[in-house]
């Protein structure tokens, strides 16, 4: 394989019943080109961490996934509110989920820092008012 594949998927924001869906598809087109288990596994962690947060804080946003020989790159954008203090969201347990979401079981303040133990590399690019860039990276063994 020496072409990129680009996957694109749509999240609603609307929808927590859907939500999750992106990384499954993912998981699958992974598993039919013959990716490890463990790299598959880690992929499809951080972009179920991500795409629950982009339901949860920015009604949505879009999911791109590029697989290249050597690396997955899984990269997540929305026009929701920003994140105002990126290294105090990136603790484990901070979260500014609705009290709505969090009686759902979600917004429990894992997701970025699950996003960043699963990946290699990790970069958020984001602006109050503007909308949030996640760009991550799972090596291939």
């Amino acid at each position: 394989m020496s072409d990129v594949l680009r996957f694109h998927y749509d999240i609603d924001g609307e929808n927590f019943t859907s939500a999750g869906e992106a990384s499954v598809q993912v998981k699958k087109k992974l598993r039919q080109l013959g990716f490890p288990p463990d790299v598959i596994r880690r992929v499809s962690i951080a972009m179920y961490e991500g795409e629950i947060n982009m339901v949860i804080h920015a009604r949505g946003g879009d999911a791109d996934v590029l697989v290249h020989p050597d690396r997955i790159e899984i990269i997540l954008e929305d026009q929701g509110p920003g994140i105002a203090d990126v290294e105090l969201a990136m603790q484990e347990g901070y979260s500014t989920a609705p009290d709505s979401v969090r009686s759902l079981g979600f917004g429990a303040g894992m997701g970025l820092p699950n996003m960043k133990r699963y990946t290699e590399e990790m970069t958020i690019e984001s602006t109050v008012g503007v909308g949030t860039k996640i760009t991550m990276v799972v090596n291939v063994q």
